[in-house]
């Protein structure tokens, strides 16, 4: 008898849980997950592009959507169309899933700062 209360008092809980996240069954973890849409911008300058991180593909590979006007910033990068997270954190653009034409690490608060290449630097923050 206690372990039928138990089970009861348990799928009440689930359900009550649920319940309060709009019953989608995402975790909060997800729910907090920044946005797909990315401001590319150039050495701090005021002119800036849009990234879209898309679908996933595979572990860590994802399609990825570069503004046309993005060119201005890194001639070549509007061809890049996966982005590829490494374990470490850092993330590389890529034409073809495996050879980055711009990989950036974790900058400090919100984003990422390129490395390679050396120049431009680019920073990459969440929002438009």
């Amino acid at each position: 008898m206690k372990l039928l209360a138990g089970l009861v008092a348990s799928v009440a809980l689930f359900g009550g849980a649920q319940f309060l996240h709009g019953g989608d069954g995402r975790s909060a973890a997800e729910e907090a997950a920044p946005s797909g849409t990315y401001r590319l911008t150039a050495n701090g300058d005021e002119a800036a592009c849009a990234v879209q991180r898309g679908a996933e593909l595979s572990d860590g590979l994802s399609l990825l959507r570069v503004a046309p006007n993005c060119h201005k910033l890194m001639p070549g990068i509007e061809r890049v169309k996966f982005w590829r997270e490494q374990a470490d954190g850092s993330v590389a653009f890529s034409e073809n899933g495996t050879d980055p034409i711009v990989t950036f690490s974790v900058a400090d608060g919100d984003g990422y700062e390129s490395y390679a290449p050396a120049t431009p630097l680019l920073s990459l923050n969440n929002g438009e």
